[in-house]
């Protein structure tokens, strides 16, 4: 005899057929996945602001571990303030033209770190300053202010630096690092194989202009985070708890309007 298995009541967790189901916003039951845009604080020297960063909710720290910086820490200040994160918060370890043994020694030294290579090192020095591959790590594109940002080639240098995690999209001032001067967006390419991170001269204020003119990127590269140092700070080197808050703020009404 065949026995039929009766039919059983949905429970309460079922979900209607997805045609029929409003709760999933579109027709067709096609969910709308909002995006996150991730955030990195850079440019940290003490425990307050890591603190601050943690409870806004960043998704990453960055230690400067370059001396000519003002916001310069020892490798062993930096694996300090990392330990005062939880999982799941990644710090970044940055160097400039660092020999690499120094820059293996020093992510060695902090837990779950990853490398931000902000000077002129070429695609083979990354990589053996990585460990080759041990480390994960960020290279990053001095793209030059005004109309000259039209000759940087970021297709081009993130097919060059493709080992690397993610290409992190900065201003080329005077010295290494942003400046807190922001480039041209706009001349940024809408396609990109690569995870991109946004910097230089970010703020509370332009976070979400430059997020919105980006738009085309959220899909055309990889993904697409943003990082800040000076336009969260009291003064060099001193994060403004405030500032922020209200950095990460902005960053998520941006994404709240991006899913819109």
């Amino acid at each position: 005899m065949n026995h039929v298995a009766p039919a059983l009541p949905a429970s309460r967790g079922s979900l209607p057929p997805e045609a029929t189901d409003p709760a999933l916003g579109q027709p067709g039951g096609r969910v709308v996945v909002a995006p996150r845009t991730r955030v990195k604080i850079c440019g940290l020297t003490r425990e307050q602001d890591v603190d601050a960063a943690v409870a806004a909710g960043a998704d990453a720290v960055g230690f400067v571990l370059y001396a000519k910086s003002p916001r310069a820490v020892s490798a062993q200040r930096a694996a300090e303030l990392a330990r005062r994160l939880p999982p799941f918060v990644t710090p970044v370890l940055l160097f400039v033209n660092e020999d690499a043994t120094k820059t293996i020694a020093a992510l060695a030294g902090v837990a779950g770190a990853a490398a931000q290579f902000h000077g002129d090192e070429t695609p083979e020095l990354c990589w053996a300053a990585s460990g080759e591959g041990r480390f994960r790590y960020l290279r990053a594109a001095r793209i030059p202010l005004g109309e000259a940002g039209r000759s940087f080639d970021l297709v081009n240098y993130a097919s060059d630096f493709s080992r690397a995690h993610a290409i992190l999209l900065d201003a080329q001032v005077d010295g290494f690092g942003g400046g807190g001067k922001a480039f041209d967006w706009s001349l940024l390419p809408p396609a990109v194989d690569a995870h991109l991170v946004l910097s230089g001269g970010l703020t509370p204020a332009n976070v979400g202009d430059g997020l919105r003119a980006l738009q085309a990127l959220r899909t055309g590269a990889k993904s697409l985070s943003v990082d800040v140092s000076s336009g969260v700070e009291a003064r060099k080197g001193i994060k403004d708890a405030g500032k922020i808050r209200e950095f990460i703020a902005a960053v998520r009404a941006a994404d709240a309007l991006a899913a819109s």
